[in-house]
């Protein structure tokens, strides 16, 4: 395991660089294939084994994400692609590659909200997303877990 990124709330491990891609469409898809690539464009392309390390509680998690797994990358309303930037910006993909699984999966880091949050804040940090940038993120993210998601 190699460190992604750490700060002082949380600690990113991966067994290896993650390697993210966007899917596209092929002329032989079927109508199904085509609605799954417009809803999920971007695949992990490898098995991916995660620690997250809780710095304040000294807790680890870990889990993988398997190869094939397909996510919609961040979920920025085009509205707010001016201020924050699009959706498919690169700098979004591994955080929401990571949260995507993380909220999927809430038992990952024992159902820790707050941890949740703070990883994906760790992840866009360390993705080189601004200060202000990531503060909308990371809040939106923890205002919709909280009104809409039940977790």
């Amino acid at each position: 395991m190699f460190c992604w990124y750490l700060n002082k709330k949380a600690g990113i491990y991966f067994s290896r660089l993650p390697f993210v891609a966007v899917r596209y469409y092929v002329p032989s898809m079927s109508h199904e294939e085509k609605l799954s690539i417009e809803k999920y464009p971007f695949i992990c392309k490898q098995e991916l084994e995660v620690c997250l390390r809780d710095v304040r509680r000294n807790k680890y998690y870990r889990f993988k994400i398997p190869k094939g797994y397909c996510y919609d990358g961040a979920s920025v309303p085009r509205f707010f692609w001016r201020v924050i930037g699009a959706s498919t910006d690169n700098k979004f993909l591994v955080p929401a590659l990571v949260h995507d699984v993380l909220c999927e999966h809430h038992e990952y880091v024992n159902n820790d909200r707050s941890f949740s949050t703070d990883v994906f804040n760790a992840l866009l940090e360390g993705s080189g997303v601004k200060r202000l940038k990531r503060f909308f993120m990371k809040n939106s993210v923890a205002c919709f877990q909280t009104i809409c998601c039940n977790w």
